[in-house]
């Protein structure tokens, strides 16, 4: 009896996540076939297959966003954001971990706190500052932007995963001589991999999908990230939707593949950092 109602019960919970992932699914699989169509055949009926699978809108869309150049901006402002938030989180988290005082307790606590505000409060501030700075209109000012939006998160994951680390290690490496950097660079960081994965994955995916901060922040078109790329693609007056579709199927198609890769990476990640936190 109970192995008929374990057995209900986990076919039960199958067909939820299994409706719920087609919920998720489905407009991103509309996105794809729709992709393939003429304009005429995706107004005729949206969902159904296209009677030809040919890749104009691919060959129209790659020219008219300048796909390899918005390509190639979004990496340099991904890996520059990337590189600060671990850089400076991992540092901090450690630290602040480790220093129990007032004023460490104080600094993390406001760290946290700067994770509850939200985007649309801090935009116009935000556009301000950097045009006192001059990095609006700049890739490597646009990484330094999302460096200080994601640090917090980072900071915060940190210094949970660092409380699971002993602290003997630490003071072996600095009886062998070890200064504080050297300590964080060969014992402290590799030991910390599992959750910079994961926060290298949230902050890629995170920073690759984003749109008003670079529509904000980007005047030039020669800086435009992928999905900036894309909005040009919406007229005034029509819009040329299957080229649109298609464009946003190759802006999306880089993170799945990355996120594909590495999803037991980023899963083990959270669940360590949950567990030893």
């Amino acid at each position: 009896m109970r192995v008929l109602r374990f057995r209900s019960n986990r076919l039960l919970v199958i067909m939820v996540l299994v409706f719920f992932g087609f919920i998720c699914i489905f407009p991103l699989g509309m996105a794809f076939i729709n992709s393939f169509k003429t304009k005429a055949q995706m107004f005729t009926n949206i969902l159904a297959l296209p009677t030809t699978w040919n890749l104009d809108n691919y060959a129209r869309s790659f020219s008219k966003m300048h796909y390899f150049r918005s390509f190639i901006n979004t990496v340099v402002i991904t890996a520059v954001g990337i590189t600060g938030i671990v850089s400076f989180g991992s540092l901090a988290g450690w630290a602040l971990s480790r220093i129990k005082t007032r004023l460490s307790g104080l600094i993390f606590a406001l760290f946290v706190f700067s994770m509850l505000i939200p985007f649309s409060a801090i935009m116009i501030p935000i556009y301000r500052v950097a045009q006192v700075l001059h990095i609006s209109n700049s890739l490597l000012g646009m990484g330094v932007i999302y460096t200080g939006l994601g640090v917090g998160m980072a900071i915060f994951m940190y210094h949970g995963f660092v409380k699971s680390i002993p602290f003997d290690l630490e003071d072996a490496a600095y009886i062998d001589g070890c200064g504080v950097f050297g300590t964080f660079r060969f014992v402290v960081f590799p030991l910390l991999m599992p959750i910079t994965v994961t926060i290298c994955i949230m902050n890629i995916l995170w920073m690759w999908n984003d749109f008003l901060l670079p529509l904000i922040m980007l005047q030039s078109s020669k800086n435009y990230t992928l999905l900036l790329s894309t909005n040009m693609l919406f007229g005034q007056y029509s819009s040329d939707w299957p080229a649109i579709l298609s464009a946003l199927i190759l802006t999306v198609v880089p993170v799945i593949v990355l996120y594909s890769l590495l999803q037991k990476n980023i899963l083990s990640g959270i669940v360590e950092g949950a567990l030893k936190g």
